[in-house]
């Protein structure tokens, strides 16, 4: 059985997700970021990197969350491109994307909007301006297409779902307004079965719920932190 470490925040659950659609038995285990769980000696021999998600599939470790869907979809043979080597660039270019674009400027977005000490309008600015920018990309994509890569649903909307079910708390509450595509793929990944009982997850363990200093001092380790 998968051991998938997780908790609630769109990297864990776009692999939740994933485990979810192809019916793989798993045990999740819960990382509780905010009370430092990531740096124990255990879970850094899992993850060098001290975030989440990681899994362990038999003797097979894999850290990262779309490096984890592209393992999931191989071993399983199912949710990945379509036969060929122009579907798998276009698989991999797209996933890659929502890996190194999406991702981390619309974490590092929320990081400045809503966490990061007052006065720092430039990066707040630079990071709103990037993540904007990236989700009109994939908007514009999805003009003409119901998934990321045509007709078929695959690894790479995961990856996407799991950023997207977040955009008002990145750029605001309005954002879908501009975002019409991203929005249509989300309420359609949203009424699958499989991500209906991923988001289930959250009442299975209890997270700690509040940003306060000792939080902050655990997920920003380079950020003064005042209590």
């Amino acid at each position: 059985m998968i051991r998938f470490y997780y908790n609630l925040s769109p990297n864990p659950m776009k692999v939740a997700l994933c485990l979810e659609e192809t019916g793989l038995p798993y045990e999740p285990v819960p990382v509780d970021v905010r009370k430092g769980e990531q740096f124990a000696h255990g879970y850094t021999a899992i993850n060098p990197n001290s975030k989440v998600p990681a899994i362990v599939d038999g003797d097979v470790t894999v850290f990262d969350s779309n490096a984890i869907l592209l393992h999931l979809a191989e071993t399983t043979g199912r949710f990945g491109p379509a036969a060929g080597a122009k579907a798998r660039a276009e698989m991999l270019s797209w996933l890659m994307f929502v890996a190194t674009g999406i991702g981390p400027f619309s974490g590092q977005c929320v990081h400045f909007r809503h966490f990061a000490p007052k006065g720092q309008d430039y990066a707040v600015e630079r990071y709103a301006f990037e993540a904007r920018r990236h989700w009109g990309v994939l908007d514009a994509h999805l003009t003409d297409r119901p998934f990321i890569l045509g007709a078929d649903y695959s690894i790479v909307d995961m990856a996407a779902w799991g950023w997207a079910r977040m955009v008002p708390f990145v750029l605001g509450e309005g954002a879908f307004a501009d975002l019409r595509n991203v929005k249509r793929l989300l309420d359609t990944v949203n009424a699958r079965p499989a991500a209906q009982r991923a988001e289930a997850l959250k009442g299975r363990h209890a997270f700690k719920p509040e940003m306060d200093a000792e939080a902050k001092g655990h997920m920003f380790r380079a950020m003064k932190v005042e209590g």
